[in-house]
């Protein structure tokens, strides 16, 4: 059995509140540190790749896909489980063959499977949900495994959103989906909406050639997971709503309706499989008002393994009311920080549809405002591109929509505004 690895929990907020205060912020920040020795065996895993073989993947595509799916097939470790699917408007298992299920990496089979993969031609439909739908038939023959799938795709897909959404809730918390989109055509909300219900990633390979290296960098972090699961328990006060739960980093993710209710007061968000890494989560506790000098636990969090109920860190979350102005009008670096990052997201996300809506008085407010945010808290990255979207006259301060945009710089943009940075380090 590995060793497992150590967590810990840090909580980043001012307590302080005005007498009519009644939000509580947090950015709580998970710490887990791998101890596994190279003589501990390590966790059981299972992996299945899934690689969009539909029409419109025909020429350089579909080669960029199977040097992808190889190369994802030579990184996985010896005794990880796994299976190689096709997607088109079906999804098949192209390896093993038959009714094999998913099989041990070894030698032999990573030769088996390339084989396999090789073989692989473009032809039919998108049809997401199915191809999910397979994998987590696959994956679920695991039960005490990590459970990982990898997904990539060129289209925008086939199915109704009614169908598609079904799956997604159907297989929410059952594994891990890591998501990849290629060319001009696929839709980042499509992709968006596996990675929120699969507590996964999703991210915009803008030069196919570089596929095969994210499916290496995807694989091998898969490969080092050692948990399969840890779930945020949050408790508040009767009287008290938590208002939401959200991962602020390294990418949003918003946890506020995957709750599990514990008890009437504390619920369970699922945080997904960890291995040596570090995340943060921002928590919003709205508290009944109290009186000058009162002090409450608005909040106790701790982290659970779901299968054991061993807590493996806890702290608490506090408030107290002030008649100091400069107590309570103080806001706590980190919260401000990823609060900026949230805002800059969905000044993100509007101004763009928006701008597919044609509505360009508010597609260049949002998008010129972003730009602003973007250069103020340091993202240099999403500034360059929201500049190849919104242009701002440096005298006037007038801001316009470029008339001619590169529709893969929205699609960097669109995929990279899920990503957020961290709060700098005075001196750093």
């Amino acid at each position: 059995m590995a060793e497992q690895p150590a967590f810990t929990l840090t909580i980043d907020q001012n307590k302080y509140l005005p007498l009519d205060g009644r939000e509580v912020h947090a950015v709580l920040t998970i710490g887990s540190t791998g101890t596994a020795t190279t003589q501990a065996a390590p966790a059981e895993a299972a992996e299945v790749i899934i690689i969009d073989t539909s029409g419109s993947m025909s020429g350089a595509k579909i080669r960029e896909a199977r040097e992808a799916a190889v190369t994802a097939v030579r990184t996985l470790r010896d005794g990880v489980h796994f299976a190689v699917v096709a997607g088109t408007g079906q999804a098949r298992v192209v390896f093993p063959g038959g009714d094999t299920g998913l099989v041990p990496a070894s030698p032999a089979t990573r030769a088996e499977a390339e084989r396999a993969v090789n073989q692989l031609l473009a032809h039919g439909g998108t049809a997401i949900g199915e191809w999910l739908k397979l994998a987590g038939h696959l994956l679920t023959s695991r039960p005490s495994a990590i459970r990982h799938a990898l997904l990539m795709t060129d289209g925008q897909n086939n199915e109704r959103a009614g169908e598609f959404d079904a799956v997604l809730r159907e297989w929410s918390g059952t594994f891990v989906c890591d998501s990849l989109g290629i060319g001009a055509d696929w839709v980042p909300a499509e992709l968006r909406k596996v990675a929120d219900a699969m507590l996964g990633t999703f991210d915009y390979v803008r030069d196919q050639g570089d596929l095969p290296e994210y499916f290496r960098r995807l694989t091998q972090a898969s490969m080092s997971k050692t948990v399969a699961e840890l779930s945020l328990r949050v408790w508040v006060p009767q009287a008290a709503r938590l208002m939401f739960v959200k991962q602020v980093s390294p990418t949003l993710l918003d946890l506020t309706g995957k709750r599990t209710d514990v008890n009437p007061l504390t619920g369970d968000y699922p945080t997904g499989s960890w291995g040596a890494e570090d995340r943060e989560y921002h928590i919003c506790v709205e508290v009944p008002p109290g009186q000058i000098g009162q002090e409450i636990r608005a909040g106790w969090v701790k982290l659970v393994r779901p299968d054991t109920q061993e807590v493996v860190a806890s702290g608490n979350v506090l408030a107290q009311w002030t008649d100091d102005l400069a107590q309570s009008t103080q806001i706590n670096g980190k919260v401000a920080h990823y609060t900026g990052q949230v805002e800059l997201h969905e000044l993100i996300q509007e101004g763009l549809g928006a701008r597919a809506m044609g509505d360009v008085d508010t597609a260049t407010a949002r998008l010129a405002k972003a730009r602003e945010l973007a250069a103020e808290s340091g993202r240099e990255d999403t500034a360059r591109l929201l500049e190849k979207v919104v242009e701002v006259d440096p005298v006037t301060g007038t801001a316009r929509l470029r008339n001619k945009v590169d529709k893969t710089d929205v699609l960097e943009l669109d995929t990279g505004s899920v990503r957020t940075s961290r709060l700098r380090k005075e001196g750093s």
